[in-house]
């Protein structure tokens, strides 16, 4: 499969480049779509979404390098060369959330209330940009076999992108990829239909069901970033998991307290 969706003269766009591209763009549209029924001023929530972007990337990336730093040490030329691949999802993760808590504390606007409404648009970018990993070859599981994948009733052409270098690997990216669409769909309905949802809450939920299901999947993964003997996804992942349980029983918490204390007076 080829890993350059157009090229002319010396520009070559590549799918995995795509593939980013239009998770942000659906993302975009989702969390502005949302802001503006919350009523967060659109051309805060437009620059926040472009300064989150921009960092989210250069995060992801320099996560990436920094355990990855003796291969990019001897061959530097390879940290601006992103179209090959290499965007941590945590890394991102961990810029983005801070560059929305500056922004918001600049001027003044509820970081977990923004917080909730881009992690709805997250989960879905992360989803759709796990294609892109496919197109690179990367982000794959353990070696398999031709007449497993076949059993598993995947389409052809994910079977033949697994084949790399004659050797098939499990889809770990698809994995990945449903369980995201999977919590999209979650992340929709509790913010529909769960009418005493508490701010934060939305953001906790994310992390926990993205870190579940990342800690399994990684698991089976044989290209994971290293930690000594550790994933370092799934180190992360465990990070993330407690501080979504936070968010959600401390805030449930407090509510609790402040009904206690109103139905006391």
């Amino acid at each position: 499969m080829n890993r350059a969706a157009i090229s002319f003269g010396p520009i070559t766009i590549y799918w995995y480049s795509i593939m980013i591209l239009l998770g942000v763009i659906v993302a975009f549209i989702l969390i502005k779509k949302e802001a503006k029924k919350r009523n967060i001023d659109e051309d805060f929530i437009t620059n926040l979404i472009f300064y989150t972007f921009l960092f989210g990337i250069i995060g992801a990336r320099f996560y990436y390098v920094l355990f990855n730093l003796d291969y990019f040490l001897a061959n530097p030329i390879e940290i601006i060369k992103v179209y090959n691949g290499g965007l941590a999802i945590h890394g991102g993760i961990i810029a983005g959330v801070l560059t929305i808590f500056f922004y918001c504390k600049k001027y003044n606007i509820n970081v977990l209330k923004v917080l909730d409404i881009c992690s709805v648009g997250l989960i879905i970018a992360q989803a759709i940009g796990r294609w892109g990993n496919f197109f690179n070859k990367e982000a794959y599981g353990a070696v398999t076999t031709l007449s497993h994948l076949k059993s598993s009733h995947l389409p052809n052409f994910i079977i033949e992108g697994m084949n790399i270098n004659g050797t098939y690997y499990e889809p770990t990216f698809l994995y990945e990829s449903i369980w995201n669409i999977i919590g999209f769909i979650i992340l929709i309905l509790v913010r529909r239909l769960y009418k005493n949802l508490k701010t934060g809450q939305l953001t906790g939920i994310y992390f926990i069901w993205y870190s579940v299901g990342r800690f399994i999947i990684e698991s089976k993964r044989s290209d994971s970033l290293m930690l000594g003997p550790l994933k370092v996804a799934q180190v992360v992942s465990v990070i993330l998991f407690i501080v979504g349980l936070i968010l959600i029983f401390n805030l449930f918490k407090t509510q609790k307290n402040a009904t206690m204390k109103r139905n006391n007076k």
